[in-house]
């Protein structure tokens, strides 16, 4: 049987880019595998003409790189996926292209077609991630029905931002292809991915009650803020845009009371599919699994989710060994400090390989210097209360 990947029809391959100009970027944006919470992520292509305010570009410096480019090829870049030391088969979620460029792009979606096929055809059975918030047609879910093997889930992000220079592209491109993929989806899963939410932005009645309509086109929904770092914060500045905080933290923003408002819609409106706090809780809730990062532990996550999927949760998560990781943390260089009934809590590791410990154990590693407080889900402290609870 011909497989639909081979109907494609890409043109000119997107070119790849020379060792003089890849020497121009930032070194953090050439390295084409990184570990983030939602998987290790695969970014072999960069450049995006899309333009959107808030973009995460801005912290590689390549907000003015319009045209996607490759960094190598797909086999290559699978290649190094599947090398790459914290890689574990049918374990480690993975994400494609969500740091600078948009999959679905008509230059760019032929090759995230070809990468995972490459995936599938290993027998891989590992989540994988596709965020995007441009158009998917039909044919392209063809293609996205035809993986047999990975656990693919479509994120359709969708803010309802009006303001032309922080979001140049109408919402209802993504509103669009949130309704196509779901209703064409057999083998692969579709989430709304209702975000950045921001105070004065998108967060009016008409707003809320326009997101939880289209929790109708989605297996799950995930609700999360901006992420308003320095450089994002600073280009908003420079540029005469609305700035919502003060403040440019290293978490996403979403205050208490915004939340609330979110909550509370969501119990007036019809709703459809239900919403989630953590985009991985999202994922596997629309794949009938457990929750890979273990969110169960931190329990006031869980008071919005189906009653199925806390019993999933609770069936998977159980407390370590603690010999058993502190050898784990030793050999990644860092130290266990203590393991309680919510996380491991570690000293000395950086992000991606706490992120390690996490996939592998189903079970959230904290960095004692980075605390997570009580009912604010390691958001940013902007907009709760002084004093929280440190855990």
């Amino acid at each position: 049987m011909t497989s639909p990947i081979e109907g494609v029809v890409i043109g000119r391959p997107l070119p790849i880019l020379t060792y003089r100009q890849q020497a121009e970027l930032k070194p953090e944006l050439t390295d084409v595998i990184e570990y983030r919470k939602s998987g290790l992520s695969v970014n072999w292509i960069v450049g995006c003409p899309l333009d959107c305010g808030y973009c995460v570009r801005h912290l590689f410096g390549n907000f003015e790189m319009k045209v996607p480019r490759r960094l190598i090829d797909e086999e290559a870049a699978a290649a190094r996926l599947l090398a790459h030391k914290y890689f574990r088969p049918h374990i480690t979620p993975i994400q494609l292209l969500n740091r600078a460029t948009d999959p679905m792009l008509p230059r760019v979606k032929p090759h995230v077609f070809e990468m995972l096929r490459l995936l599938d055809e290993e027998g891989l059975t590992n989540h994988v991630l596709v965020i995007t918030r441009w158009r998917i047609a039909p044919e392209d879910c063809v293609i996205l029905n035809s993986f047999k093997h990975i656990r693919l889930t479509i994120l359709v992000t969708h803010s309802g931002i009006q303001h032309a220079q922080i979001e140049p592209f109408d919402s209802a491109i993504a509103a669009d292809s949130l309704r196509t993929a779901y209703e064409h989806a057999r083998n692969y899963r579709v989430v709304l991915y209702w975000r950045p939410i921001v105070p004065g932005l998108n967060d009016s009645e008409a707003h809320l009650r326009r997101g939880l309509e289209l929790s109708h086109f989605a297996h799950a929904t995930v609700f999360t803020g901006l992420f308003y770092k320095d450089q994002i914060k600073q280009y908003f500045e420079d540029h005469g845009l609305p700035t919502p905080y003060d403040e440019g933290p290293r978490r996403k923003i979403m205050p208490e009371t915004l939340e609330q408002r979110i909550l509370t819609a969501a119990q007036t409106f019809e709703t459809g599919s239900p919403l989630f706090r953590k985009t991985s809780c999202a994922v596997t809730y629309a794949h009938g699994v457990a929750d890979y990062n273990g969110h169960y532990g931190i329990r006031e996550l869980c008071d919005i989710c189906p009653v199925a999927q806390l019993q999933r949760c609770a069936g998977a998560w159980q407390r370590p060994n603690e010999a058993e990781v502190d050898e784990f943390a030793r050999q990644l260089g860092g130290k266990l400090i203590e393991i309680n009934e919510r996380s491991i809590v570690v000293a000395g590791l950086f992000e991606q390989p706490r992120y390690l410990m996490q996939h592998n154990l189903g079970y959230q590693v904290h960095d004692v210097e980075k605390p997570h407080h009580l009912h604010q889900h390691g958001r940013a402290d902007i907009g709760w209360p002084a004093t929280k609870e440190t855990l």
